[in-house]
């Protein structure tokens, strides 16, 4: 779940991160109001889940105060990247002696958390990734090191991003506490790019970026309410009320799979063969045929689909229940594409034969089915 600016810098204000003193607003007359509190010139910054915010004229500089209401007005009515912007966040203009790029992250590949950090700073942290790699500093914190990180140990690290002692010590303070919060909270990224060294030379968090992994809300109902419904996926939440985990994606042949392991392995093999997946869909463990139904309501909601693969290794899940599932959505829908059914496990032949005089295709492997799926939806 992804954090607005405004949300992710009222954490970092409870655990101590400095921060401006700016306002979020939804009217432009509230924007007004704001203004006239903090001072000018503001910046007013739409709060969208989306990059490009200020080439899209979602950043605005303003000095006067009557330039407030229209230039409020102008971005509250913007559109970015199909999102609508309803609220903006009114800071005060940052005098920035020094900027640098601060986040911690994820690392798959070493199974831990990583610091990133760029003294160049961050607005264009990929091309510098590309252009100049020995620009980008990282430090590894283990799992169990997140919430007691010690101040000493990232120091060296701080220095790197600010060599004035007094600042780095400041950074390494908010490093710690970045630790914490990115642990406490079930996070997967918190970014601040950038983070300054302001007109009075402290270090201030001028923007923040915060993405919470929604495998760990159940962990926290106090974030619930900070969700963004407009910029959620309206079939993936869908999909996860009927306890099904859907992505969509550019392909044209619909995947229905049970087990996020067999799921990937089909989209993979679909591309091997020439085909493109146009999902992810798992329909998990015990699937019921009414959840099979639901499957196909979503997988068929894209226009592009041309046919759809239904690859399943039964273990838990029974491939008769599956084969139920199917013919009930054939009862209750017009599904206009061919259908190919793998079926193996678990009931598999009690599935195989409720399914037979069907113009359903067959498979007896992945590879004969995402072959016979790409054929007749036609290759990518």
């Amino acid at each position: 779940m992804k954090l607005h600016e405004y949300q992710a810098k009222a954490l970092f204000r409870e655990v101590g991160i400095p921060c401006p003193a700016d306002r979020a607003v939804s009217t432009a007359a509230e924007a007004v109001e704001a203004a006239k509190a903090l001072g000018l010139p503001v910046v007013l910054k739409a709060q969208v889940h989306a990059g490009g915010r200020g080439k899209a004229g979602g950043v605005k500089l303003v000095s006067k105060l009557e330039d407030i209401k229209p230039t409020a007005e102008k971005i509250l009515s913007l559109t970015i990247k199909d999102l609508p912007v309803r609220k903006l966040l009114v800071a005060p203009a940052a005098e920035i002696k020094k900027e640098v790029y601060l986040s911690i992250l994820i690392d798959r590949g070493t199974r831990k958390a990583v610091f990133i950090g760029c003294a160049e700073g961050g607005v264009e942290i990929e091309e510098t990734a590309k252009t100049n790699p020995g620009a980008i500093l990282r430090y590894e914190v283990a799992a169990k090191e997140l919430q007691t990180l010690q101040h000493a140990k990232v120091m060296p690290f701080a220095l790197k991003l600010f060599s004035n002692p007094k600042q780095a010590a400041e950074v390494a303070d908010i490093m710690v506490k970045l630790a914490k919060l990115f642990a406490d909270k079930d996070a997967s990224l918190i970014e601040i790019n950038p983070l300054i060294a302001d007109g009075h030379d402290k270090i201030i968090a001028l923007d923040a970026k915060m993405i919470v992994d929604d495998n760990a809300m159940f962990r926290h109902a106090e974030l619930e309410p900070l969700r963004d419904m407009d910029s959620e996926n309206q079939d993936e939440l869908d999909a996860k009320a009927q306890g099904l985990s859907f992505i969509p994606l550019d392909g044209t042949i619909g995947c229905m799979v049970n087990g996020a392991g067999l799921a990937m392995a089909t989209m993979d093999t679909i591309k091997h063969v020439g085909g493109n997946p146009a999902n992810f869909l798992d329909v998990g463990g015990s699937s019921s045929p009414d959840k099979v139904v639901a499957a196909f309501r979503l997988i068929l909601k894209n226009p592009k689909i041309t046919a759809i693969l239904i690859n399943i290794f039964g273990g838990i899940t029974r491939c008769d229940d599956i084969a139920k599932g199917i013919l009930q959505s054939l009862e209750q829908m017009n599904v206009p594409v061919p259908i190919i059914v793998r079926l193996v496990g678990t009931n598999e032949e009690q599935g195989r034969k409720l399914l037979e005089g069907t113009k359903l295709g067959t498979a007896k492997s992945l590879v004969e089915g995402a072959r016979k799926a790409t054929e007749l939806g036609g290759r990518a």
